[in-house]
């Protein structure tokens, strides 16, 4: 079962809501080479309002996520895409539905 994920809140700067979600289609292939990442989800709710959202099944796999190169290269240009440094969450799930 899934046991924790983590949730981050990005806010594109004006101009840079299209590399902000090119960004975020480019770290696919990153996150399908991480074994502990069961579910990641790229989010766009507004013009200029991102998110991710992935599950691991522990909380190893967690900080593995954030120790891998996605998170490298999201606060390695955070300063030039972001409006405010993305706001990172880590949270408990307490119940899931995956595929498998």
């Amino acid at each position: 079962m899934t046991k924790c994920s983590l949730y981050v809140h990005l806010e594109a700067k004006p101009g840079k809501e299209q590399e902000v979600a090119d960004f975020l289609v480019s770290a696919l292939p990153l996150v399908n080479q991480e074994p502990e990442t069961t579910a990641w989800f790229a989010l766009k709710m507004g013009p200029s309002t991102f998110g991710i959202f992935d599950a691991f099944p522990s909380e190893a796999g967690r900080d593995a996520h954030l120790s891998g190169e996605v998170a490298k290269a999201l606060m390695a240009k955070a300063s030039d895409l972001f409006a405010k440094p993305p706001q990172i969450n880590k949270v408990d799930v307490l119940a899931d539905k995956l595929p498998g």
